[in-house]
């Protein structure tokens, strides 16, 4: 079902996670200028996904990446946010796209192209797999740009997943601004703060 026009792929990094902004890209793929290997970001070690992000913003006829930040998270919803921060990408793209693949089940509202929604589509369309790889290492980057300031969280391991090390360095150190107050792990430390922190933290 091809239509008429530049179409691009959309997904997003970063909905799971207890901290930092969630992350999305809108590519426009060249035809003339292919690119191997596409694959859901997942799928692919970090040094391939460098490599790939750097030949898809070289090659692209068009990219973007933008963000929904923690307070629009804890605002809105991750689902929403999300959505957001995927709004954003494709509304800044030059030259606009006539459709916009999406990966998952849901659309974001409001776009000022048509839009479709592709499940599993960061492994079936190539610009999907594309936006994958862009939102992955940007958001990745971040967190391991923060790990340099707060050390004690080993977000440059984990990337802000809820892992035993995450969760064990919550329950020790507190939250942070960048965490998301409304996600449960989190939720349940600020209810419940470690002994320690108390009168600390007023």
């Amino acid at each position: 079902m091809s239509a008429p026009g530049r179409v691009c792929g959309v997904d997003e990094a970063g909905r799971g996670p207890l901290c930092g902004p969630v992350v999305a890209a809108a590519v426009i793929l060249d035809p003339a200028r292919p690119i191997a290997g596409l694959a859901d970001s997942k799928k692919l070690t970090a040094r391939r996904r460098e490599q790939l992000a750097a030949e898809i913003r070289e090659k692209a006829l068009a990219w973007h990446v933008a963000e929904a930040s923690v307070e629009e998270i804890d605002r809105l919803n991750i689902l929403h946010a999300s959505l957001l921060a995927m709004r954003r990408a494709i509304e800044a793209l030059a030259p606009p796209p006539a459709l916009a693949l999406i990966d998952g089940n849901r659309c974001p509202p409001g776009l000022l192209c048509e839009a479709r929604a592709v499940v599993g589509g960061d492994a079936l369309e190539p610009a999907i797999s594309a936006a994958s790889i862009l939102a992955k290492t940007v958001r990745d980057a971040q967190m391991v740009a923060l790990d340099a300031s707060y050390p004690q969280y080993g977000l440059a391991s984990h990337k802000g997943y809820p892992t035993k090390a995450h969760l064990d360095a919550l329950r020790v150190h507190g939250v942070q601004p960048f965490h998301r107050r409304s996600f449960g792990p989190v939720r349940d430390i600020l209810q419940n703060p470690p002994l320690w922190v108390d009168g600390e933290t007023g």
